[in-house]
């Protein structure tokens, strides 16, 4: 009994490895990759190993329920023969060759989706096949948009997230920081595409009006997920409120104003203005969301009411004016307080900036001299420090000078008689002049020779300062060391 056991086994696997040998003839791929509405290659090439393998036919063939259906046929007698196909050019073979019997199929539909087999009718072995599984992908169309809701207590779906017509069917997610919460739902398409639907929902507010969410969505035919912004619309009445009363109209004002605002989804466009007892005064004229009164008198003391209105509804609100004799003081205090400060402000700001400009342009002169500093020694020689000459007199002190004699003009004896004309006019004439004096280097060289005729001459008075003399006394006189009748009251420094 042990023996047969053995050759039975020994039977099957070399039935199974020559099988094997026999399905590595057929080369092709285990599964293909294809997507709606495009091309798709499905290889199939036969291996020959000898002279003797002669191929005939060439059959593709698609297995669907259980039984299987010829796709496409080629026999080198006759032209390649596609049973199935119902759009002409939409299946053939790629080379119309025995060994190489690749199958190209396009546009793909979801139809198209199955496992093929790639059969070879070679001589003396018969029949040999290979099998290929095809995958169509189909790519989604995502949308996402925003569900317009009134504003309410129950909780309602505020944004939807459509990922439509996928093959397999996308994933989808949401990104909020609202407390809300999402439902998804499929449904399968006839040609057999999978639409994915989400909504977002939450109770709706009007704080939620314009909050953004995210939806994201995954698909295998996307290299990453994709994300949709929502801005959420959220519808509300009007809030409405009125300005531009400052407590502070009084008899005779012109033009006071007054503002209705108004907030809502969608923007409120209609403007009512009206008062607590009825139609407007004729003082007042209305210009949309204003109220503009030229004069104010007695018949604007009264309750404005400004109704503004949307798609959701209409909201009113009221303004009480109190019209007075006089300007309010502390209201316009107020105001000129804030005046005042505001100009303090700007001229604090412009002192600031003048102090900046005066420091910077002081360091920037500071700067200069430096440069000018160490660029090289000055240009100019300042002179040298006066001496004094032992011809210079002391300036005596306030006690001394009532001591001192006055001192007597000096003339030349020739002179003396005549002070203007004769030999003394001659003399002065032969005078040097001022701007013939030696200088005071030249007077400095001859100081050691002894006086010379100009220091003589200086040591002269001249005859107009006569009238600042006056008569001398008996002791002065006497005293003088040359004979004259007159003191001199001024110093040979100063005439010089």
């Amino acid at each position: 009994m042990g023996a047969p056991r053995s050759s039975c086994a020994f039977a099957s696997l070399l039935f199974c490895l020559l099988s094997a040998a026999i399905a590595q003839r057929v080369k092709v791929l285990d599964e293909v990759t294809g997507y709606l509405g495009q091309e798709v290659t499905l290889p199939c090439n036969f291996v020959s190993t000898g002279n003797e393998i002669k191929v005939s036919l060439v059959t593709w063939m698609k297995e669907a329920a259980g039984r299987k259906q010829n796709v496409a046929v080629f026999h080198p007698d006759h032209k390649p023969n596609y049973p199935l196909e119902t759009e002409q050019g939409r299946i053939r073979f790629k080379t119309q060759t025995l060994e190489d019997a690749t199958l190209i199929i396009g546009p793909l539909r979801m139809a198209d989706e199955g496992t093929y087999a790639c059969e070879f009718a070679a001589y003396p072995l018969g029949s040999e096949d290979g099998t290929t599984n095809l995958v169509v992908l189909a790519k989604p169309t995502n949308t996402a948009e925003a569900q317009e809701v009134k504003a309410s207590n129950l909780e309602l779906p505020v944004a939807v997230c459509i990922s439509d017509r996928g093959k397999p069917p996308a994933r989808i997610t949401w990104q909020s920081g609202l407390n809300g919460n999402a439902t998804v739902s499929e449904v399968t398409n006839a040609d057999g595409t999978v639409t994915v639907t989400s909504y977002y929902r939450m109770v709706p507010t009007k704080e939620a009006n314009g909050q953004r969410i995210t939806c994201i969505v995954e698909h295998k035919t996307q290299p990453q997920p994709e994300a949709l912004p929502v801005v959420l619309s959220i519808l509300y009445p009007p809030e409405v409120t009125i300005e531009g009363y400052d407590d502070n109209w009084y008899l005779s004002r012109n033009e006071a104003t007054l503002k209705c605002t108004a907030k809502g989804n969608p923007p409120p466009t209609d403007f009512i203005w009206s008062t607590a007892n009825g139609p407007l005064p004729k003082t007042v004229e209305v210009q949309g969301d204003i109220l503009l009164v030229r004069n104010v008198d007695a018949s604007v003391n009264t309750t404005f009411r400004c109704q503004a209105t949307n798609r959701v509804g209409q909201v009113s609100t009221d303004q009480v004016i109190f019209v007075r004799d006089k300007p309010n003081l502390e209201g316009a205090g107020t105001t000129g307080g804030i005046i005042g400060g505001l100009i303090a402000a700007i001229v604090a700001v412009a002192v600031v900036a003048t102090g900046i400009l005066i420091c910077r342009q002081q360091q920037k002169n500071r700067m200069d001299r430096e440069e000018d500093d160490q660029e090289g020694p000055p240009a100019y020689k300042p002179p040298p420090p006066c001496q004094l000459s032992d011809e210079t007199e002391p300036v005596p002190t306030p006690s001394e000078a009532e001591s001192i004699p006055l001192k007597a003009p000096f003339y030349e004896p020739s002179t003396t008689d005549d002070l203007f004309g004769g030999v003394a006019a001659t003399t002065m004439e032969e005078a040097p002049r001022y701007h013939e004096l030696p200088t005071l280097e030249e007077r400095e060289a001859a100081a050691d020779a002894g006086p010379s005729m100009e220091d003589e001459y200086l040591d002269q008075i001249n005859p107009i300062y006569d009238a600042l003399s006056f008569a001398a006394t008996e002791e002065e006189a006497a005293m003088a060391p040359m004979p004259t009748d007159k003191a001199f009251i001024m110093s040979r420094a100063m005439y010089v």
